[in-house]
Parts: structure tokens; C-alpha cells; sequence
């Protein structure tokens, strides 16, 4: 989701990974794993990420939390049957 969608606006800005790691003084290789979601992007991150693209912060932070979420419910049993009851409470504006 995310990492699609980061890598879509670097190739999108013409930029190389290294470039985008030089602007949020990381290594080259954690953009790449960025970019694969095999490491989570910090919100810093995704602000600095969302000026250098030229994109609003807004329509990252869906995909952000939605990484986010994804990683924290990894692997859990009954994880379909959360996500249901917070969706609910949050329709229901019980949150």
C-alpha cells in the first residue's frame, strides 16, 4: 500500500533512491525496504516524504495508518473480527 504508492511518486518525481535518502538523511537501503513495506515509515518521515513529492501529507496518511494498523495486527488471530468491531464503533462514533 504505502511503499507502492512512495515508490510510484519517486519514479513519478524522477527521483532515485538515493536522492530521496540524501533529503531525510537515511540509508539508501531503508528507503528500498520503505518502499517494499518491509520497514514502517515514521511520521516525519512521511511529512518530509509528502514536500518532497509535492503531494498533500492528507492523502498519505490513509495509507500510513492503514500500514500501520496491518503491522500491528500481523499474524493475530481474530484480526478480521477486530477490525469489524472498530469499524462499527467508529460508524457508530464511539470512539
Amino acid at each position: 500500500m504505502l511503499g507502492e504508492k512512495l515508490r510510484d511518486l519517486r519514479e513519478i518525481n524522477g527521483m532515485l533512491q538515493r536522492e530521496v535518502a540524501a533529503s531525510l538523511s537515511i540509508d539508501t537501503a531503508y528507503v528500498s525496504k520503505m518502499e517494499k513495506n518491509e520497514k514502517p515509515v515514521s511520521k516525519t518521515h512521511l511529512k518530509q516524504l509528502a514536500k518532497i513529492y509535492g503531494v498533500s501529507e492528507k492523502s498519505l496518511m490513509p495509507l500510513w495508518l492503514a500500514e500501520k494498523i496491518k503491522r500491528s495486527i500481523k499474524g493475530e488471530g481474530y484480526s478480521e473480527q477486530a477490525l469489524e468491531l472498530v469499524l462499527n464503533e467508529i460508524k457508530h462514533g464511539k470512539h
